[in-house]
């Protein structure tokens, strides 16, 4: 039985959520604010959290660091009102599986949790059997020139050796793409180990790469296979590569380097044959120049890079990607949705989609639920999505070094995730804080 925090401070919606997924056997929880979070967790560590992202007093952004650095495995899905898509995109890059919309469905919410929960290591299998597990029609290809592009360098890097770096913002379906690479490749009939770097622990991440023998380290009762070897003659896909701090990224490049490990606690040396495809949303050559990713593990794992487009820079793709996913949406829930009004396929082409396709996938989602005729109106789409906001801007020199100060105390003064924060180029921001003299202690 799977277990699951809510961390909702409107009593009712918490006690509407409890109820329905008791009834679906889960083992369920409810924490109200920070300091009932880590004494529910401390207690007995849940699988999942669902944790609102506007709580009193502490936020669900801090809470959401706080679980992610004391226990990385559970699974969080914040939950956000349409005004807090952006802060919401940030909570994923800071380790959050996914986010819902509110108001929302509860089906809605099982999905996410059915998909969060699936083993991600797929099973040495033939290519038949193995495209029956993960099947191409889950995602639909792009067809403005920026995707004709990536799809022919695709192509054309998978059937070789070289690893592959795959850049792009949040959302993109990063996955997805390594998946593709892995499913052309000659390695196709072998597994494909999927890794977030992003929650792996400083403490367990030789364990989680190389495994460990029984009684390497206490806690260790069993033996334990890592990652590399589970993903032998396959693919390893490092997710979010840029969040390994410096010391495993040391440990990573030795092992791509002589294509050995050691498990924890044994001086047996393993041959493992893995091809390496990461990930990561975050500026990796301003990482690399200042210090933050190791410059040799970068060209280690950059042997070829592919660049993912966001979504409002292929507005002609949105179209194609509203009508597979509300097939999708079609399917599993049962509907018989066949489209949209033509105002309301003016606002969806329109909107800027800061969470990407997954943002896209979540909306049609939701409307193809409510939605109570053929076609998804204008109506029903939330407010946010019909009036195109500029981006913010900072006119007084004063509140922009305040709130970059803010930021960066908040990300402990680095400046990868304080640009996060900010929802600003990371070269941009350094400039800034020498402009402003800033220097945190």
């Amino acid at each position: 039985m799977s277990s699951i925090l809510i961390v909702e401070d409107d009593l009712t919606f918490s006690r509407i959520l409890k109820a329905w997924f008791a009834k679906r056997d889960f083992e369920v929880y409810t924490a109200a604010n920070g300091s009932e979070v880590r004494k529910r967790i401390e207690e007995n560590v849940p699988d999942i959290v669902i944790c609102d992202l506007r709580l009193p007093g502490e936020n669900g952004i801090s809470i959401l660091e706080w679980i992610k650095k004391q226990y990385p495995k559970i699974v969080v899905i914040m939950m956000t009102g349409y005004a807090d898509i952006r802060s919401a995109v940030i909570a994923m890059k800071l380790g959050a599986y996914d986010y819902i919309s509110k108001p929302f469905n509860p089906e809605e919410l099982f999905l996410k949790i059915n998909e969060a929960i699936t083993p991600k290591v797929e099973k040495k299998s033939n290519v038949s059997e193995k495209k029956e597990e993960i099947p191409t029609t889950d995602f639909v290809r792009g067809t403005s020139e920026a995707y004709k592009i990536l799809y022919d360098h695709i192509d054309l890097v998978a059937p070789t050796k070289m690893s592959v770096l795959i850049c792009g913002d949040s959302g993109v379906g990063k996955e997805h793409i390594a998946r593709m690479i892995h499913e052309k490749s000659e390695r196709a009939s072998c597994p494909f180990v999927a890794v977030d770097c992003g929650v792996i622990s400083k403490e367990l991440a030789a364990s989680d790469f190389f495994g460990h023998v029984k009684g390497a380290f206490t806690g260790a009762i069993g033996n334990k296979m890592g990652y590399f070897v589970q993903a032998d003659k396959g693919t390893l896909f490092l997710d979010e590569i840029g969040n390994l701090p410096v010391d495993i990224q040391v440990q990573l490049l030795r092992v791509l380097q002589e294509k050995k490990i050691k498990l924890v606690g044994s001086e047996k040396e393993i041959d493992v044959d893995v091809r390496i495809i990461s990930a990561t949303n975050e500026d990796i050559d301003f990482a690399v120049n200042n210090g933050y990713f190791r410059s040799d593990l970068y060209h280690r794992i950059s042997e070829f890079i592919l660049c993912v487009p966001a979504l409002h820079d292929c507005k002609e793709d949105i179209p194609v990607y509203l009508t597979h996913f509300l097939n999708k949406s079609n399917q599993f829930l049962n509907k018989n949705v066949l489209g949209f009004t033509p105002e309301a396929l003016d606002i969806l082409t329109n909107y800027d989609w800061p969470g990407n396709i997954r943002e896209l996938k979540n909306i049609i989602n939701r409307l193809t639920l409510i939605t109570t005729g053929e076609l998804i109106t204008a109506d029903i789409i939330p407010d946010h999505f019909k009036s195109v906001k500029p981006l913010q801007t900072l006119n007084d020199s004063h509140e922009e070094k305040e709130r970059i100060e803010n930021a960066m105390r908040f990300a402990k003064n680095n400046i990868v995730k304080a640009a996060e924060i900010l929802e600003m180029d990371t070269k941009i921001l350094h400039n800034k804080i020498k402009l402003y003299k800033i220097f945190n202690e």
